[in-house]
């Protein structure tokens, strides 16, 4: 990390001396409203803002609370020790934590040389990144936005992306234009933001969620994204070791949706993609995204778009 953004990082805040001066407390004025365990963003937001960080707090032990925003905790140097959900996390230098608003965390107290930054993020600061996550809609990029956005039940997603050089780079950039508070950057905090979920995507192998269950969810949609053309449930059912039946159960608990039709999606909005930015006949690019039956695509693609791949290329 930068040496002068760790440093400005890492400087003892006011809190910080009071609790080295012997507060033994948190102070929940500075936190919470009234005697709810909920951690208010109008408390840590200026007016108007969607998006601030701040250092992490040491020396003292944060108790069990919740959040009404979303919170990302990344790791600038040393570890931390979080709790969430019941759940023991040791988020360690370059690891990011993201938080839904229900979660429910507790920090251990942390020593001088553990620096995280915190950033505190309004649900709707999210929608102004999508433009920068590209066209596709696939069912892997909704499940973890919806995920982010606390529309879902996961309480957490770790990233283990420490060896994630464009990762790193782009939590940096983001850490220097918050920590210089420019006015009227929010678009740049959002483009920004928006790289850094488009490479957290890309890169979901390195991502650990609250339950078996999720971390199931989120292997069947990373390989329905590399298998789409061919791909099957028998199949992935083999490579976890999962009852077929069981399986088909719980993607459609979990994503409201059966097997054949993430997989159909996920054809879909690829073939759109190649009907957008090639040049690819339609009888093509049917074939490049697993039909065969190039009457059944038409179909499929029509009910889907609403418009015939022709119709849906000559508009672009």
């Amino acid at each position: 990390m930068n040496g002068e953004i760790l440093r400005r990082l890492s400087v003892i805040t006011p809190e910080e001396r009071d609790i080295l001066n012997g507060r033994r407390e948190v102070d929940r004025g500075l936190y919470m409203d009234g005697s709810r365990d909920v951690i208010s963003g109008d408390k840590l937001l200026e007016p108007g803002k969607l998006i601030t960080i701040r250092p992490h707090t040491r020396f003292i032990a944060f108790p069990e609370h919740t959040h009404d925003y979303v919170e990302m905790v990344y790791m600038c140097r040393g570890e931390t020790r979080h709790t969430v959900n019941g759940n023991a996390i040791a988020l360690r230098e370059g690891e990011l934590l993201m938080l839904g608003q229900n979660a429910r965390q507790s920090i251990a107290a942390a020593g001088e040389g553990d620096v995280a930054v915190n950033f505190i993020v309004r649900p709707s600061f999210f929608t102004g990144t999508l433009p920068f996550l590209g066209e596709e809609e696939t069912p892997l990029r909704r499940f973890i936005l919806s995920c982010l956005s606390g529309e879902t039940e996961a309480g957490y997603l770790l990233f283990h992306v420490a060896d994630i050089l464009p990762i790193q780079n782009l939590v940096e950039n983001m850490l220097f234009t918050l920590l210089e508070d420019t006015p009227n950057v929010r678009g740049i905090h959002q483009m920004t933001m928006g790289l850094l979920l488009v490479q957290l995507m890309n890169h979901t192998e390195t991502l650990e969620f609250e339950t078996a269950e999720q971390n199931l969810i989120v292997t069947v949609l990373r390989y329905i994204e590399e298998n789409y053309r061919d791909g099957s449930l028998t199949e992935i059912a083999r490579r976890t070791h999962y009852d077929l039946a069981a399986l088909s159960r719980l993607i459609k608990r979990k994503t409201g949706q059966g097997y054949t039709r993430l997989l159909q999606q996920k054809r879909l909005s690829q073939a759109a993609w190649l009907l957008k930015n090639t040049e690819m006949n339609v009888d093509d690019v049917a074939r490049r995204v697993g039909y065969e039956n190039i009457s059944y695509f038409h179909r499929l693609f029509a009910a889907a778009y609403g418009k015939s791949p022709k119709k849906y290329r000559d508009d672009k």
